[in-house]
């Protein structure tokens, strides 16, 4: 009889361990708020450029931000190029175009600050996304002059290095650039670079059953360190689920890609980690490949991305509207993000997250 109780009184502890835990993932959680600082739109009423889309921001080092994006007649046409702007959250400059290589295509500007606070945007460039290549210009004014353009991996077809977000630097001082091909199946993979972007070593192609998702795949990978070593990524895809991968050795091999419980209508999702460990991710709530991104959420989790709480509604737009692709960043206990506004705009939105 006795033994028989037990493994009775083991369940009901374990049980009783996994609630408590649970009842203390879910206070953490509502204990986080935000307080808005700045909420602006980026560009003004008269421009040079039809549509604006894919922006991208930096943080400075005297409180004010650079935000990038591609500007034209619309997406995929010739004359769309990088376009750039400076500000402190609440009036900006003039936007100028920044960078244009040739008479393509130009796409998915990706702003990123090194170590040293010298500033580096990548951009693609070409008539299709199967073969656009990767190129950068580096400044280090914040963002006063900038380099020569150049490309980031000789004969690059198909797009080296970061695709939409920010890349990330490891603690063993590796950068680490989430990437992806759209060539055929759409496959993510990660970009790493040991010697401060100087050369980029790619990742073999993560692996799931594309049959599985309905649709084209996965692609732009969101990255976040959670201990040394211990990388992962959130994902964009077309089965109406945002994806997750893990890795344990710097990003070098990732574990097949499985669904969270989050919705993805196939548009871009950005994430930041806070300096205490609390993420940060931006979505669009819908679960129709190709469904609506009038919805636009920042949700936060507090245990590594296990389970998530909606913060705040961006936006809620109606049936047409498109609040996508946001940029999101952290420094100490504020949050910065960026995203496209009707292809007409870029919002730009500051807050401080209080989660002590």
């Amino acid at each position: 009889m006795k033994k028989n109780i037990i493994p009775l009184i083991l369940v009901a502890l374990i049980a009783c361990l996994q609630s408590c835990q649970n009842q203390q993932k879910e206070e953490a959680a509502s204990a986080i708020s935000a307080d808005i600082i700045d909420s602006s739109f980026v560009l003004p009423e008269v421009r040079p450029f039809a549509q604006a889309h894919a922006s991208t921001l930096v943080h400075l080092q005297d409180d004010t931000f650079l935000i990038a994006w591609f500007g034209g007649t619309k997406e995929k046409d010739n004359d769309v190029g990088i376009w750039l702007t400076k500000g402190d959250g609440k009036q900006w400059s003039a936007p100028v175009e920044i960078a244009k290589i040739r008479e393509v295509p130009h796409w998915n500007p990706v702003l990123f600050k090194d170590a040293n606070n010298d500033i580096i945007l990548f951009f693609k460039v070409g008539s299709e996304i199967s073969i656009w290549e990767t190129w950068y210009i580096k400044s280090s004014d914040q963002g006063a002059t900038w380099s020569t353009a150049q490309a980031l991996v000789a004969g690059d077809k198909g797009g080296r290095g970061p695709v939409r977000n920010k890349p990330i630097v490891l603690s063993d001082g590796s950068w680490l650039a989430g990437a992806s091909n759209e060539d055929g199946v759409w496959r993510p993979f990660v970009d790493i670079s040991k010697d401060q972007g100087k050369t980029w070593e790619a990742s073999e192609y993560l692996t799931f059953n594309v049959d599985s998702l309905g649709g084209e795949g996965m692609i732009q990978p969101t990255l976040w360190e959670s201990d040394p070593g211990n990388v992962h990524m959130l994902l964009r895809s077309s089965g109406g689920y945002i994806y997750r991968s893990d890795s344990k050795d710097y990003g070098k091999t990732w574990n097949p890609p499985y669904k969270i419980d989050l919705p993805n209508p196939n548009s871009g999702i950005d994430l930041v980690k806070m300096e205490d460990g609390l993420l940060c991710l931006l979505y669009n709530p819908d679960n129709k490949n190709w469904g609506s991104r009038a919805d636009l959420r920042l949700a936060v989790s507090t245990d590594n991305g296990k389970t998530w709480k909606d913060l705040i509604d961006l936006e809620k737009g109606k049936e047409g509207d498109e609040y996508s692709y946001p940029a999101i960043i952290q420094w100490g206990d504020h949050i910065a993000m960026t995203y496209t506004w009707n292809r007409s705009n870029i919002a730009f939105k500051h807050f401080k997250i209080n989660d002590k």
